[in-house]
Parts: structure tokens; C-alpha cells; sequence
């Protein structure tokens, strides 16, 4: 076992490493520094955010570099774009994905179109962090998860690490990108805690990964489902039930080769997305999977989704919300007959 680390420890360590070798960086966001109050507590206990990720930063990089913005995701997403047409490398922190309704012409029409609209005479090196997903009790202006609006824009690149280890290096290879990277943090992953090497790394753009080999069905996880994905197959396992889990990593490239080839292998399939059901990834998933390996399918195409709901704030209504270990347990069962 190598040295381990928290999911949200590991993207500290990342922006750590990206800014001191690259003085062009700078992060701003809504409470990472502080907040107005930053004078009288002294910039040593700078909150870092709502859980605390980029805590510590403001002490070591100035507030120069790291600093708080109004609360306007509009007026300082805007501002970004401007600076890394400027030349800078901006890393914004969008408190919650929820909250990107109030600044998505910045997305959708701004930072996305400018390189192409320019024919190549600029570039937008802006990277969003920013946080999803239930769990929490946070209700639902804090707690959707969102990441197919974005997968869904022609200019973003976006992904959605399941560990400590993939969070760290794909924030390394979204800040060095030339295009507008959008990286989705689960909230749920935060504490939990992995493998992350010491050095600088970064992950291969559009590669998704095999998290566990197996041979009687497939499971495509995204994000937080990956972990609850693994804890069920190594369960089945004890069944006899061999269950492939692939993490496609990035949404937008997505690696379409890593899932067709798990396809023709195994035959069946389950996708687990915590999006809404309606033209989420796992409707993009089945819609690739039924073009490129339906002679393959020995059963129909299974989505697992939460219902077409806001996330409520109760918690016996959130937990029916949730995909829970046992409705994926089911569920592969139930495919496999």
C-alpha cells in the first residue's frame, strides 16, 4: 500500500503543485480565502471553502493569487475568461454545480466558442472545480448532479475522478489544458482516502479506466457510483458472479473504446449515473453501446438513475433518492436472470 490520501487532500496537492511551477496561475471562488473577514482572523485560517479543500492556500501563494470573489458566479466566471484570454491560467471554484444556472452564458457562449470564434488566435485555459452530488442533506439547491449539461457543450472538456488518485492528476491535466476543463468533485468522495503518488502526474486526456476485471456483465460507474459499483461486484464476486467495472474518468472526450470493448467481452450491461434520468450520460452510454455492440448484447441495456425529482431535503426522501448498493446489487441480478 503507497501513501494514502483524502479525495479532497489530493486536489490540495494537485493546485499546490500546479501553482508553484506555474506562476500564471491563480484561483479564485466564493469563500476559498477567508472570506471578507480574512484581515482580523489572519490569513492562516482561511476557511477553504465549505469543506475545506482549498484550505492553506491563501497562506502559502498570497492574496495576490488565491483570493474570494462577490457572490456573483456570473461576474467572476466572466472574469476568468477574460484573464485566460489574458494570458493567465485561472482556476475558479464554483461553490456548487447548482449553481452554474446563474452564469451559464459564461459557459455555453463564452469561454466554450472564443478559441474557435477567433479561429485559433486565442485560447481559455480556465478550469472550473466545482462540487455535486446527494448525500449530504443539502436539499435540492445544493445536492444535483449536473455533469451532462456540460458534457454536452461543444468546447468543455469535463470529468469526474472516483479517487483520490485520478482526482489529483486529472485537476493537473485540466489546469495545463489550452481549452476549458470542468472537473465535478462528489461531495460524498471527500473523506474517503486512497493511493496518491507523491510526484507530479497527469492523467492521459479522454482515458477511461478498468477499476475491476470480469466476465459475466459490465457495470459503467460515474463518479461516486464507481466506489458503491466496486463494493457490489466484490461481493457478487463471492457468488461466483464476475462483474467488470469501468470508470469512463472523462465525460467529454469520452473513452468510447474502454466500453465497447468491456461490452463485446462480457454481453451485458448496467450504467449507473446520478443525473438526472433524462438525456444524462448513461442515455449517451446506451445510445453508443446499442450502435457499436448490439450484435454482442445478450440482454437488454440497463440504466440505473435516480428519478426525474429534485433531491429532497428529508432524509428517508433522499435515501429513496439515492442508487443504494442493494438497488445495483438487484438490478445486476435482475439482468442476469
Amino acid at each position: 500500500m503507497g501513501r494514502q490520501l483524502t479525495y479532497k487532500a489530493a486536489i490540495n496537492e494537485a493546485i499546490r503543485i500546479a501553482m508553484r511551477k506555474d506562476s500564471d496561475i491563480i484561483m479564485l471562488g466564493e469563500d476559498i480565502a477567508g472570506g471578507a473577514g480574512r484581515e482580523s482572523i489572519g490569513i492562516e485560517d482561511a476557511w477553504g471553502g465549505p469543506y475545506g479543500v482549498t484550505k492553506g492556500l491563501i497562506k502559502e501563494f498570497g492574496n495576490k493569487r488565491v483570493f474570494d470573489t462577490p457572490i456573483s458566479e456570473s461576474g467572476f466566471i466572466g472574469a476568468a475568461i477574460g484573464a485566460a484570454m489574458a494570458g493567465l491560467r485561472p482556476l475558479v471554484e464554483l461553490m456548487y454545480v447548482d449553481f452554474a444556472g446563474v452564469s451559464f452564458d459564461q459557459f455555453l457562449n463564452q469561454a466554450s466558442k472564443l478559441r474557435f470564434m477567433f479561429g485559433g488566435q486565442v485560447t481559455v485555459p480556465i478550469t472550473v472545480k466545482t462540487l455535486m452530488g446527494a448525500g449530504w442533506r443539502n436539499a435540492g439547491h445544493h445536492s444535483q448532479t449536473l455533469y451532462s449539461l456540460f458534457a454536452h457543450i461543444p468546447g468543455w472538456y469535463s470529468l469526474a475522478p472516483s479517487s483520490p488518485k485520478d482526482a489529483k492528476g486529472g485537476l493537473l491535466a485540466a489546469i495545463r489544458n489550452d481549452n476549458p476543463v470542468i472537473l465535478f468533485e462528489h461531495k460524498m468522495l471527500y473523506n474517503t482516502t486512497g493511493d496518491v503518488p507523491e510526484e507530479d502526474y497527469e492523467l492521459q486526456l479522454g482515458k477511461g479506466e478498468v477499476k475491476k476485471e470480469g466476465s459475466d456483465i459490465t457495470i459503467v460507474a460515474l463518479s461516486f457510483m464507481v466506489s458503491r459499483a466496486l463494493k457490489v461486484a466484490d461481493k457478487l464476486e463471492k457468488e461466483n458472479i464476475s462483474v467488470e467495472v469501468i470508470d469512463p474518468i472523462w465525460l467529454a472526450p469520452l473513452d468510447e473504446e474502454i466500453i465497447i470493448d468491456s461490452i463485446k467481452k462480457t454481453g451485458k450491461v448496467l450504467i449507473i449515473d446520478e443525473d438526472n434520468p433524462r438525456c444524462n450520460m448513461a442515455t449517451d452510454i446506451a445510445a453508443l453501446i446499442a450502435t457499436h455492440c448490439f450484435d454482442y448484447l445478450d440482454a437488454s441495456i440497463k440504466i440505473l438513475s435516480p428519478p426525474n425529482a429534485p433531491v429532497a431535503y428529508a432524509p428517508i426522501l433522499e435515501d429513496n433518492y439515492l442508487i443504494s448498493e442493494e438497488k445495483i446489487e438487484k438490478a445486476v441480478k435482475d439482468i442476469l436472470g
